[in-house]
Order: structure tokens, then C-alpha cells, then sequence
């Protein structure tokens, strides 16, 4: 074969190589990490009793007031998928204090000299904590039946919602490792996750139309990324809902930015280990 035609064929074996070589990193991580959510599935059922709560009494007290207005849907049928988002958030925000028990007990030391990419590191967490958004998501998904809230169950439908809170739940929690490896001690972490978790949310589409909030509001909601998540399980969740911004670009925008955070998480990563 020429050196001419060599060259490129040696190439694309080297990046087929080195994906598949990452895949298999992220795939042990994600094993890893979902092993321990076996031993401990409570987590994922104590995270969901808040978002549970809002849809049980915030919900059922606003519809009864008629306060917000919602279109043609019942405010529970537009809240419930602000609150699966919430969900979301609030569990993946706080993933990052699991990197820096990990630091804490030597175990980051360990992964940080395996052979493993960095960006693998960052992947197989993301992974997992999409595994945990659609474990939360189910349990949302019990609470709008028991309330009698129509739900979209077409297999499009189920796979968009899939494909929003597994990209939202990564994004989060990449977003939460950002910080962990800032912060670098637990103590710092929790109150950053406090301050952050109830703006993002408010700063949102997830409890009131984004048409009624003040102007400058409605500027910083649709700068936050839960506001995309919010508009696509909106849409894939319930009948007859509008989107505010388009599925595609909800999509878009939500893996672009989950591309940017792990980009800087796996830049950031080593350094939590200083």
C-alpha cells in the first residue's frame, strides 16, 4: 500500500482505537458507581419524597387557586414536569461531594493513576447519574398517576423524556463535579449547592410560564439550562403541551453545554486530588 494511503488508514485505526478504549473506561466507572447505588437504592427514594411533596400539596393547592396561568393545561399537568426536573436537579447537584469522599478516603488517588482518560472519569459518573434521573423519574411518573394526570405514553414520547432527563442529570452532575473540584472540601461544597439549587429552579420555567415573570427575569430563565430540560419534558410528558423554545433546540442546548462542562471537568479533575 502507498505511504499516501498508509497514513490516513493508521490514523482512523488509532481514533476507532482510542474510542473504543474510552468506551470501555467509561463503562467500568459507571459499574463502579452503580454497584454502590445498588447496595444503597434508598437514596434515590428519599431524594424523590421532596419533589414528591410539591406535586402533592404545592400542586394541588395552586390548582385550586387558579393563580398561574397555564393555557389549556391544569397546573398539575404543567407542573408535573418541573418537578421531574427539579428532581434532577436536586439530586445531581450534590454529586460532586461524592468525588470528594472519594479524595477523603484515597480512592481518587487510585483512579487518578489507572490508565484511564480523564474525560472517562467524567463520563461514567455522567452515566450513572442519568441512571439515577430515570429511577427518580419513575417515581414521579407514580405520583402524576396517582393524581390523575394525563400523561403522554407513546414509545416517542418515553424516549424523549429518556433521552431529556438522562442528558439533564448529566449535565447537573458535571456541572456539580465542576465545583467539587473548586470548592475541594465538603463543607464549601454544601453551601455553594444550597445557594445554587433553589435560583436555578426559580430562575425557571418549572412552576410558572416564563410570559409572566418580570423582564429581567425572563432574560436569566432562558440563559438556565433547567429551563430547556423543563420544555422538552414538558412537551414528551403531556398531552397538548407547547414548547417555549423547540424540542431540537432544547436537545441541543442541553448537549452542547453537557459537552462544555465535561470538557472543563476533565481538565479540572486531577486537581481536586491537591
Amino acid at each position: 500500500m502507498p505511504p499516501a494511503l498508509e497514513r490516513p488508514l493508521v490514523a482512523s485505526n488509532s481514533l476507532a482505537r482510542s474510542i473504543v478504549e474510552l468506551g470501555s473506561a467509561t463503562s467500568a466507572v459507571a459499574r463502579a458507581e452503580l454497584r454502590k447505588l445498588w447496595r444503597d437504592p434508598t437514596d434515590i427514594f428519599t431524594r424523590s419524597v421532596q419533589p414528591a411533596l410539591w406535586l402533592l400539596v404545592f400542586g394541588q393547592v395552586f390548582t385550586r387557586m387558579h393563580a398561574i396561568p397555564t393555557g389549556k393545561l391544569s397546573y398539575l399537568e404543567f407542573m408535573a414536569p418541573g418537578i421531574l426536573a427539579q428532581s434532577v436537579l436536586f439530586s445531581s447537584i450534590f454529586y460532586g461531594i461524592n468525588v470528594i469522599w472519594e479524595r477523603d478516603v484515597g480512592l481518587l488517588h487510585k483512579m487518578l493513576v489507572s490508565p484511564a482518560h480523564r474525560s472517562a472519569l467524567v463520563l461514567g459518573k455522567c452515566a450513572t447519574a442519568g441512571v439515577r434521573g430515570l429511577a427518580q423519574g419513575t417515581v414521579i411518573y407514580a405520583v402524576a398517576l396517582l393524581l390523575g394526570i394525563r400523561v403522554r405514553w407513546d414509545p416517542a414520547a418515553l424516549l424523549l423524556v429518556v433521552a431529556a432527563v438522562a442528558l439533564g442529570s448529566a449535565l447537573f452532575a458535571t456541572f456539580s463535579l465542576v465545583i467539587a473540584c473548586l470548592v475541594k472540601t465538603r463543607d464549601r461544597f454544601m453551601g455553594i449547592g444550597q445557594i445554587l439549587t433553589m435560583p436555578l429552579f426559580f430562575a425557571s420555567n418549572a412552576i410558572y410560564p416564563i410570559e409572566v415573570m418580570p423582564r429581567w427575569l425572563q432574560i436569566i430563565s432562558r440563559g438556565n439550562p433547567l429551563s430547556y430540560l423543563v420544555d422538552a419534558l414538558r412537551v414528551a410528558m403531556i398531552p397538548g403541551a407547547r414548547p417555549v423554545f423547540g424540542v431540537p433546540v432544547d436537545l441541543a442546548l442541553l448537549a452542547v453545554v453537557l459537552l462544555l462542562l465535561v470538557t472543563l471537568a476533565s481538565r479540572l479533575y486531577p486537581t481536586i486530588a491537591r
